[in-house]
């Protein structure tokens, strides 16, 4: 059976929506600006989504006394545009929701803490329940008015791509007829405080496959996706999903191994599964973070795999930071447009090639190109690495 991609819709911190997204990436306008949303003495740049959440909940027709997770008001923007997308009937068939979070609600529960630490009398209770990851995946499901499986998804950077998977396999084995697929996050102290622990972040710019490259920028937003059974499509195509695989080489707790073994596993099985030529893939979105470990770690498995002969590639997060489980529900949605627009997306900040690899990427927009396959990577803490294969469906 075949899994086809009939909806789309993302927000981030270059655009609310698909169409803003790409006019973003067109313009050569990243998201990077100083921190907002909550107090820090972190000066770090990262990617904030342009709008609080009173002006979401205003967008969504929400009342403000409402409590929803910056997670879940992000969520419910990029899926109910997927579904409108799609234009798919909810009551006329078997259709599930698989969200993906790491965040979920944290940024609640740090609101109450700031208070029940002066006085444990006090602090609202109800954004404590908001803090398990699964609340903003029930929250979305609810707002999208959908009734039967519903599930979350937290792997950490390979969330999403996760969420997509098990999504199409639910599809392929009888128990869906369409699914919504893909990942919400949010920024918030705990991620921030604990990436900066781990001494990742850049203070800078990040400069994704540079050979400067010093480390991350983070972000916030959220990306789906609805696939369907070609059995039940009755509108339009943006392209198949021809392949994914997930491996988890349990390395390190959150590194990748230096010579690239699981991001190698990850994406060689998900060209397997494709039957697709590996000559025959036009464009790599790479997971391309920015620290040292993981650009390395990835182009290596490139090489490995693609020898001298390397498709087109780049890194989209010097543009939208690493939106953590977001990640790959986001940049899904950039490699469905890949394939159904032939858009490649420009690397920002490159100058010069990590030494051990040579990879050089596209630095500038291009449209309207001829894209048969997109491999899309999201590799995440402890070696949980995922790759996607999206492919036109010319001759559909």
């Amino acid at each position: 059976m075949r899994i086809f991609v009939t909806g789309i819709g993302v927000v981030s911190g270059i655009g609310l929506g698909v169409k803003e997204n790409i006019d973003a990436f067109r313009h050569m306008k990243h998201g990077m600006g100083k921190v907002t949303l909550f107090p820090t003495e972190l000066n770090m740049p990262v990617s904030e989504v342009k709008l609080t959440n009173e002006e979401i909940k205003s967008i969504l027709a929400f009342q403000s006394n409402k409590t929803y997770s910056r997670a879940a008001l992000l969520g419910m923007l990029a899926a109910k545009e997927a579904l409108d997308d799609s234009r798919l009937d909810i009551s006329s068939c078997r259709v599930g929701f698989i969200s993906s979070t790491s965040v979920g609600g944290m940024d609640l529960s740090e609101n109450f803490f700031i208070q029940f630490k002066e006085n444990n009398s006090k602090g609202r209770l109800r954004e404590i329940a908001s803090h398990d990851c699964g609340d903003s995946t029930e929250k979305i499901a609810s707002f999208l008015g959908i009734q039967g499986f519903v599930t979350t998804v937290s792997t950490a950077c390979s969330s999403a791509a996760n969420a997509i998977m098990l999504g199409a396999r639910l599809i392929k084995n009888g128990h869906l007829d369409a699914v919504i697929v893909g990942g919400t996050d949010s920024l918030c102290k705990f991620t921030l405080n604990g990436f900066n622990s781990l001494m990742i972040l850049d203070k800078e710019h990040c400069r994704p496959l540079d050979n400067s490259r010093a480390g991350l920028n983070l972000g916030e937003g959220a990306g789906y996706l609805v696939l369907q059974s070609e059995k039940t499509i009755t509108q339009q195509l943006y392209c198949e999903l021809s392949g994914y695989a997930n491996v988890n080489e349990a390395y390190h707790q959150t590194g990748s191994s230096p010579e690239g073994l699981g991001a190698y596993m990850s994406m060689k099985k998900a060209i397997q599964k494709s039957g697709v030529p590996k000559e025959s893939i036009d464009y790599i979105n790479l997971h391309g973070t920015g620290t040292p470990t993981n650009d390395l770690s990835e182009s290596r498995a490139i090489r490995r795999i693609f020898g001298q002969r390397v498709p087109l590639l780049s890194s989209v997060k010097a543009f939208i930071g690493h939106t953590l489980g977001a990640s790959e529900g986001i940049e899904a949605v950039y490699s469905v447009l890949s394939v159904s627009k032939g858009i490649i997306y420009p690397n920002l900040n490159f100058v010069h090639p990590i030494k051990e690899a040579g990879l050089v990427p596209v630095t500038h927009f291009q449209e309207g190109l001829k894209i048969r396959h997109v491999l899309s990577n999201s590799f995440g803490f402890g070696g949980n690495n995922s790759s996607l294969l999206f492919s036109s469906v010319e001759g559909v």
